[in-house]
């Protein structure tokens, strides 16, 4: 059983050849593939974690498709001031699926 933890978007995802995971959106090159940095390679019964081994390893994705989150309510009220404030957001995301652990 071969995965690998990546870093993306701030954020570290455990992926697998054949994973699809939802990142914050990123830019694709003209083919729609990507690379991801890996911060731990399970190979087996061997862990790598060594930050010079790692530069040889390489996890490419291709990217499904574009998408945005749920909405979130952000709401704010201050008592007796009358001030009241509310904003939504919705969170730009990129569905990415992993192609290949070298």
């Amino acid at each position: 059983m071969v995965y690998a933890v990546v870093r993306a978007g701030g954020r570290q995802e455990k992926v697998e050849v054949g994973t699809i995971v939802v990142l914050d959106r990123i830019k694709a090159d003209k083919d729609g593939k990507i690379e991801l940095a890996p911060v731990l390679l399970v190979d087996g019964s061997s862990i790598t974690h060594d930050a010079k081994a790692l530069a040889r390893v390489t996890v490419t994705a291709e990217v499904v498709g574009d998408e945005r989150g749920p909405k979130i309510v952000i709401q704010k009220f201050k008592n007796k001031t009358g001030y009241k404030k509310r904003q939504g957001h919705r969170q730009e995301l990129t569905r990415v699926k992993i192609t290949s652990i070298k």
